[in-house]
């Protein structure tokens, strides 16, 4: 036996968002802006010391 579909609630906001998608169009997707403070990207914090130098040869 099938289940019962579940009946929507009207939201207003809803009812506006697809007025406008079908009057002026669905909105370009959004891009992820790259934080200006996080740019700089290290490699390595600290540099080796003498025994992780040596140890990794």
């Amino acid at each position: 036996m099938a289940k019962k579909k579940k009946i929507k609630r009207f939201t207003a906001v809803e009812a506006v968002k697809t007025m406008a998608r079908e009057q002026i169009g669905t909105p370009p997707p959004s891009r992820v802006v790259p934080d200006r403070k996080k740019k700089k990207k290290r490699t390595q914090k600290h540099k080796p010391t003498l025994g992780t130098f040596l140890a990794e040869d």
